[in-house]
């Protein structure tokens, strides 16, 4: 397997970037190749405003990342994305389609798969029958109850998953047998279901093994080039691995965006995540 320092995606000659600023005319992020763009998003639970008018935006086929401490907003922002959460105040385009206001499942239909920290797996079924069901959720005819023959669609694409997430040699295993690295690859299998056209990863690496991260971060390096991701870290070093573009939060905000090196080398962004240079 490549070291884990050659897994670093290298910069789309498209000009693929992160972007922080002000909301695009309606239709321009179309134009402009955008997958997602946030507008002043902000969640306000009670006194607490966990997001604090987010603005940025992921382009097609970007690998993105977004570094903070616990208690950035992180997460809040990833449930504001997928509705879990609808945001308080601001905008939120799709591909160009305002989906602010549309429920989970709709944004799962356009395209919109996620993880979340604590894993969501069927543990007494096997790696391939969780696979299955993701296929399944997704697909036409997902409330039918007969299983799909070999040569169905749905058990094709199950194939295909377990391939893609290099988990062909256990597919027969119960999760519950499995290493926590594994369930993390069986977790970003479950998200590639249904052909998605954008994948938010909330902290894949967290509890992982050295060797299981370089696992992550080629597994991430493996995925098509026209998929875009938006992972959220606290680990900088998987953040600056795993994305061609890094954003970092502090207190619900913005503090920065910019390269890999560039957030590695910033002043401000070491003196709050690293105390200083090192």
């Amino acid at each position: 397997m490549a070291s884990i320092t050659s897994l670093r995606p290298r910069a789309r000659e498209s000009g693929a970037r992160v972007r922080t600023g002000a909301m695009p005319k309606q239709g321009s992020s179309l134009l402009s190749g955008d997958a997602l763009v946030l507008a002043g998003v902000t969640r306000v639970f009670g006194a607490l405003r966990a997001v604090d008018d987010v603005s940025l935006s992921v382009a097609a086929g970007e690998k993105a990342a977004i570094l903070g401490s616990n208690g950035a907003g992180k997460t809040t922002l990833f449930n504001a994305i997928t509705g879990d959460f609808p945001p308080t105040a601001g905008r939120i385009l799709f591909f160009g389609e305002d989906i602010t206001l549309l429920p989970p499942h709709e944004r799962i239909r356009k395209g919109l798969r996620r993880t979340y920290q604590s894993s969501l797996l069927f543990r007494d079924l096997t790696v391939r029958d969780n696979l299955y069901l993701a296929v399944r959720g997704v697909a036409n005819g997902r409330f039918s109850f007969w299983r799909a023959g070999k040569g169905h669609a749905s058990t094709i694409a199950t194939n295909d998953l377990l391939e893609r997430a290099r988990l062909s040699h256990i597919a027969d295993e119960r999760v519950a047998n499995l290493a926590h690295g594994q369930q993390r690859q069986l977790e970003i299998g479950m998200a590639l279901a249904g052909a998605p056209r954008l994948i938010l990863f909330d902290e894949p690496a967290a509890g992982l093994s050295p060797a299981e991260r370089r696992e992550l971060v080629a597994l991430l390096a493996s995925l098509p080039p026209h998929m875009s991701y938006l992972l959220i870290e606290h680990d900088l070093e998987i953040a600056m691995r795993a994305a061609t573009r890094v954003t970092v939060m502090h207190n619900g905000r913005v503090l920065k965006s910019g390269t890999p090196d560039e957030i590695e080398n910033d002043a401000q962004v070491q003196a709050i995540y690293m105390g200083g240079k090192h």
